[in-house]
Order: structure tokens, then sequence, then C-alpha cells
């Protein structure tokens, strides 16, 4: 059994037993923090749906909402509180009061393509929301770039596993 198989084995189940529900479920936690395979289930429900046991729209959908709203609720939670969190935790993760004050200006500089493209990065994905509401970036700048990062991200592990399945069968 190879790594992703072993690290699938508990998505694949929880994804087939409650379909886009579940993986909604587990894309919206993580996407605010909470260290969930978003990713790993997003392509194990795309191959679900290769299978025929789910629909790929439906994949897509849950991803690209689960994905909107965690990091919306991240958002949230950093806009009202994120602050002190990043000064008293910060350090485990390095960030020091300069490297949040570089943060905050290249947010400032390149806040809609930060939001846009961080979803594509694993620590950032998960981080993304709560960072970027405690910087206090604003909203009309980080939904819209939320909602296409989230679709973009959404639609190439949906849409990509589902089309092009017969190149991950080497993988898998």
């Amino acid at each position: 059994m190879s790594i992703l198989q072993q690290g699938l084995a508990w998505i694949e189940p929880a994804v087939a037993a409650y379909g886009a529900f579940a993986l909604f479920l587990i894309v919206y936690f993580e996407s605010f923090g909470a260290p969930l395979p978003g990713e790993s289930a997003l392509i194990a429900a795309s191959l679900l749906a290769v299978r025929g046991d789910l629909a790929v729209e439906h994949v897509f959908l849950a991803a690209w909402i689960g994905g909107f709203l965690g990091d919306s609720t991240g958002y949230l939670i950093g806009r009202f509180g994120g602050r002190l969190l990043l000064q008293r935790f910060g350090h485990w993760v390095k960030l020091t009061p300069e490297r949040l004050a570089r943060l905050e200006a290249t947010a400032r500089e390149k806040g809609f393509v930060m939001v846009m493209t961080a979803r594509f990065v694993v620590l950032l994905r998960q981080l993304n929301g709560l960072v970027a509401g405690s910087i206090a970036m604003p909203w009309r700048i980080f939904a819209p770039a939320n909602a296409i990062g989230a679709a973009l991200w959404a639609g190439l592990w949906s849409f990509g596993p589902y089309y092009f399945t017969d190149h991950f069968h080497r993988w898998l």
C-alpha cells in the first residue's frame, strides 16, 4: 500500500458514506486552520466521481463552497481577535514583529493576488483567512480573491483527477 493510499484510507470511506457533505466539512475546517487533509479529500472525492459514486459537479461545489466559507470564517476569527493570536503565538511559526510588518505591507500592495494564490500552498491554505483578517485586509478585497482562489483550486483538484484519472493510476 503506497503512502498516498494509506493517507486516503479514512477519507475515502467518509466521503463514500456521506458524499459531498463530508468533503465540504473537511475542506471547510481545513480552510480556517484545522489540520485536515482537504486536498487529499478532494482528490479522493474526484476519484470516487470517476467510479460514479459521486457527481463531479457536487465535488467541485462542495470544495468551492467549503473553501470559501472556511477562509471567510478564518477571516472573521482573524478580524476579531487574530491580531492578538499572531502577537501571542506567532513565534511558534517564526512570525516575528518584523515579519508581521512585512506581511502587512505585502498585503496592502498585493493582497488580492496573495489571497487568491495562497490556497495552492499547503500551510498558507490553512492560515489564509486568519492572517488576512488579522492584518485587517478589507473585505471588499478579500472576498472576491477568496472566491476566485477557491474556485480555481476546487476546479483544479476536482476536474483534474476526474478528467485525467488514467495518468493518476500510475501513482495509486
